[in-house]
Order: C-alpha cells, then structure tokens, then sequence
C-alpha cells in the first residue's frame, strides 16, 4: 500500500512562486509513475503534470507548460511540483497520485493541498 502526503500549498500573489511536495511511503517514487492533479471550484478534477516511473515523457498541461516542473527525489521518496510565475485560474486543491509502470488509472491518492493565487 502506498501512502502519499502533500504539503507545501498556501496563499500567494500572482506572479509568485510556490512548491509543492509529495512524500511517499510503502513503495518507491522510483518505481511509480507519479502524478499531480488539481480541482478548482466548480470544476473537474485535471491532470496538471505526470512523471512516469522510467522519468521518460513528462507531461505538462498546456496550461501549465513552461511555469511549472514534476520532479522526483528518489533518496528523499518525494516528488515536487515547482509553480513559477502563478495565475489566479492556478487556484484549485493539488493533488498528488501514484500509479504502478504500465497502468493508465491512479491508484493511490493524496488528501490535497490548497493553493490560492491572489490577483
């Protein structure tokens, strides 16, 4: 069983700069493909970057591309979400989400953490 724990959410202004970490335990970081989601209010829940377990094709939102960066540090069995230059539309709970190699649907689940982007 895999347990992860978010931290590193908060309130800033835009154009600021957040990160935000995922701790796991009971597995690895470098055996999952890990992913980091978001839900803003009213709205469903979007999968906002993705680092596979073999740290090929990273994936990034369109709307996220070029300000935010997954990684991952293996010894630590934690992975980050660096969050430069945020917009108001960043506002939403930020989820942190494991999966095992070859699997397309999340298994594991963070409690989320809020980030709020004043504008």
């Amino acid at each position: 069983q895999v347990q992860l724990a978010e931290s590193g959410g908060g309130l800033v202004q835009a154009g600021a700069s957040l990160r935000l970490s995922c701790a796991a335990s009971g597995r690895t970081v470098g055996t999952l493909s890990m992913g980091w989601f978001r839900q803003a209010p009213g709205k469903g829940r979007e999968l906002v970057a993705q680092l596979p377990w073999n740290g090929r094709s990273v994936y990034y939102a369109d709307s996220v591309k070029g300000r935010f960066t997954i990684s991952r540090d293996i010894a630590k069995n934690t992975v980050y979400l660096q969050m430069n230059s945020l917009k108001s539309e960043d506002t939403a709970v930020y989820f942190c989400a494991a999966t095992g190699p070859g699997r397309s649907a999340y298994d594991y689940w963070g409690q989320g953490t809020q980030v709020t982007v004043s504008s």
